[in-house]
């Protein structure tokens, strides 16, 4: 009896020792995001965070640093590398930095519409997340943030309307402005903020940018005219490092990325909606579009495709570019 009891104390114990080890930690993930808290990303993000706490029993938590407050996107991933934050929202910008094939999405009027998106993305996406993930980091999601549009101070149909203007970039987008400048813009280095400025100060007369930025900052207050034709899609994405996503139990990824995903497609009806609604609130307050025709739509494609051989291999990735060219040459054709 005292050896049965000896025996069943040695095991108690070993459980009492033991146990702590094996039990799970609560893993905490720390998310930067540029976007305001008040926007669709802002809500969808909060809304994340509690389904994720809910689905894994508060074993992983989502804290989310709204509003910038975490830094630039170049600051956003230095801190993601050094696992200061495990998670942020990414633009084609950043999402660039880590993978530079992925710019070429956004080449200048390579995708023209919702449509080609949509085809592209499905055949690329896998690719282009593998590219991000091999470089130490996991893709949660992606989703549209809308598409860059021409704004300016005199109306703009044809590219000769635009290159009489001086056109304002950001210095974080060396890709679009060196496609720009070989295709004979006056480029002007000008951060997002301070583009306002700019032009009411005659530094610049217009800018490209999502319809959604130019009324949130207030641009088209000074940039009157808005081209109706679409520049290149304007992207985001939820990215992790690689030892975040690690650190999360692998019985909670599956029911993790199926949340993920499902905000992915409520965040592309939303983004659209917004952008749309900040369009008609801009004509509202005095924005005139300009209805740029096929015919002079043309005329913008030929000009790029100009360029084009020029930037393969250096601004824009020549496999990648070679990849969504084929795709939409058979789209258009089949229509």
């Amino acid at each position: 009896m005292k050896q049965f009891f000896r025996r069943a104390f040695g095991i108690a114990l070993l459980v009492c020792m033991v146990g702590p080890v094996f039990a799970q930690k609560k893993v905490t993930i720390k998310l930067a995001s540029l976007v305001p808290e008040n926007t669709p990303w802002g809500a969808a993000l909060n809304r994340m965070a509690q389904d994720w706490a809910k689905a894994t029993n508060d074993e992983v938590v989502l804290v989310i640093y709204h509003n910038g407050v975490a830094g630039s996107e170049r600051d956003v991933l230095r801190k993601l590398k050094q696992n200061q934050i495990q998670a942020a929202i990414f633009s084609s910008t950043g999402m660039s930095a880590i993978a530079p094939e992925i710019m070429t999405v956004s080449c200048p009027f390579l995708i023209r519409n919702d449509d080609e998106l949509d085809l592209v993305l499905n055949a690329l996406k896998g690719d282009l997340e593998q590219r991000i993930n091999d470089r130490g980091f996991f893709t949660l999601a992606w989703a549209r943030a809308g598409w860059v549009k021409f704004f300016s101070k005199a109306p703009v149909f044809l590219p000769v309307d635009l290159k009489r203007q001086k056109l304002g970039t950001a210095s974080d987008q060396p890709e679009l402005m060196q496609a720009f400048k070989s295709m004979g813009y006056n480029m002007v280095p000008v951060e997002l903020t301070d583009v306002l400025i700019a032009l009411n100060g005659g530094m610049i007369d217009a800018v490209y940018q999502s319809p959604v930025a130019v009324g949130g900052y207030q641009i088209f207050g000074v940039a009157k005219n808005m081209a109706s034709i679409n520049i290149a899609p304007f992207m985001g994405s939820i990215i992790l490092n690689q030892r975040a996503w690690r650190s999360i139990p692998d019985t909670y990824k599956p029911k993790l990325l199926e949340i993920t995903r499902k905000m992915e497609k409520e965040l592309d009806t939303s983004i659209l909606k917004l952008e749309s609604d900040a369009v008609v609130t801009m004509s509202a307050y005095g924005l005139v579009i300009n209805q740029v025709s096929p015919a002079q739509a043309q005329i913008w494609y030929t000009d790029v495709e100009r360029a084009i051989p020029n930037l393969l291999g250096t601004t824009f990735d020549k496999e990648i570019y070679g990849k969504i060219e084929t795709i939409l040459r058979d789209y258009r054709s089949g229509r």
